[in-house]
């Protein structure tokens, strides 16, 4: 199942990415008491009690304005609340209840979304109970007061909020068909791939409707086998500030990635590889989603006997961190290579739900610690006991040791790539967690 993605808005200078921070835990967005300073949204994992959901940040909303920056603000808002689940809408005890938030409330209401008001800068609940209770007047619900900055008022603020999460819908027959979330900047084809899959030769057998988001699940039939693609491209370059086009991507992503297996990462081949990309490949990367490299427009490349490997070498270059890619060269104004993809993707979801013996893993970390020494560090050396898979999608393992602090990441990674090189587990990244057994 999916996490529910909670969207936190309101206009500006009402403490937004103060409480978006106290929840997250650390302080990710720029907060400044100036209005306007939290341009771009940014996302988080947050944990409450036994739920897990991912919260975004947004720039404040000006519903009237006509100022380039912050209109393109509200277009983001608008974006993280067609995505979003559950809302939280913040506004400020300290100035009262503005013409603003009632712009803001009325935008929350066209959404259909659940929205839980958070009445921010609370500092002493009793003396300040009238003025909480003046929001009432938003026709949102319930007030709830809180202080972002003491970090008071979250419990019941936030027992609301996972009280709207939807329950997991899926069936258990949907379960077995891979969910391919088509991500990448705009204009490197995206919208191209999506509909030359659905042309010739494929048969779509439904649309379902994107639950609580913004994208539209399609379900494709290529040969025998059925295939849900999330298209996430529907956004277009508008002629604003530049920097913004990179904003409205990002909560589209998540959100597309969140409820994805696979992640097919559009890039623009005349264009090459470059670092927005790595951005985005990055979401999937974070949050243990196997990845395709979908390398587009490859008709229009001119190129020699070295033209593939030199491109192929710069993608494993910008995306250093996701080795485990499969890359695909294609074409979706020919659709040349489109059946590649869809070998690639049947590739790497085996690969997502292979299983692992614990005898055979074992067998090769004896191998592997045989080959290359534990880190040792003033006498003190490493001992590996045992290894074991735990779960799939990602496939995780758990490593048992003597010392976690002495299990440096470069061993650990030495670990996974014995592994790799032995089972394969093509396109899919691995997650290993180390845990220490003492008495041994």
């Amino acid at each position: 199942m999916s996490r529910p993605i909670v969207a936190v808005v309101g206009r500006p200078n009402v403490g937004k990415s103060t409480l978006f921070n106290a929840l997250a835990g650390e302080r990710i967005s720029i907060v400044k008491d100036t209005p306007g300073i939290t341009r771009d949204r940014i996302y988080a994992d947050v944990t409450w009690l036994n739920y897990n959901f991912i919260l975004i940040d947004t720039g404040g909303i000006e519903p009237e304005s006509k100022d380039l920056i912050l209109s393109s603000m509200r277009e983001q808002a608008q974006i993280a609340i067609d995505t979003a689940d559950v809302i939280i809408f913040v506004c400020d005890v300290k100035t009262g209840l503005q013409d603003a938030d009632a712009g803001v409330a009325s935008m929350l209401r066209k959404s259909k979304k659940p929205v839980v008001l958070c009445v921010n800068k609370v500092d002493n609940f009793e003396k300040q109970q009238a003025d909480v209770f003046e929001f009432y007047n938003l026709g949102i619900g319930e007030p709830f007061a809180v202080s972002a900055v003491g970090m008071l008022g979250f419990g019941e603020l936030l027992d609301k909020v996972v009280s709207y999460f939807p329950e997991d819908t899926e069936s258990p027959e949907d379960e077995d068909i891979p969910k391919v979330a088509v991500i990448g900047k705009p204009n490197t084809g995206k919208s191209s791939l999506i509909n030359k899959l659905l042309g010739e030769n494929r048969l779509i057998v439904s649309d379902i409707a994107g639950t609580t988001r913004d994208a539209v699940d399609t379900r494709v039939k290529f040969g025998e086998k059925e295939y849900i693609f999330i298209d996430t491209a529907g956004l277009r370059r508008k002629n604003k500030i530049k920097d913004e086009l990179e904003h409205f991507m990002i909560v589209r992503t998540v959100g597309a990635v969140e409820r994805a297996d696979i992640a097919v990462l559009v890039i623009d081949a005349k264009e090459g590889v470059t670092e927005q990309d790595a951005k985005i490949a990055g979401i999937a990367h974070d949050r243990g989603k196997a990845v395709v490299i979908a390398v587009n427009k490859w008709d229009a490349v001119e190129k020699d006997d070295k033209t593939i490997y030199k491109f192929t070498e710069n993608v494993r270059n910008i995306l250093s961190f996701m080795p485990y890619a499969e890359i695909v060269y294609i074409s979706a104004l020919t659709g040349q290579r489109l059946n590649k993809l869809f070998e690639t993707i049947d590739i790497v979801r085996e690969s997502q739900d292979r299983r692992v013996g614990t005898g055979a893993l074992n067998e090769i970390l004896a191998e592997a610690v045989a080959m290359q020494q534990p880190p040792n560090d003033k006498g003190r050396f490493l001992k590996l006991y045992y290894i074991t898979q735990v779960a799939n999608r990602p496939p995780t393992f758990v490593i048992f040791v003597n010392d976690k602090e002495l299990a440096h990441f470069s061993y650990i990674r030495y670990i996974e790539n014995q592994v790799r090189e032995t089972f394969g587990f093509k396109g899919t990244p691995l997650k290993f967690i180390v845990r220490e057994r003492k008495g041994e």
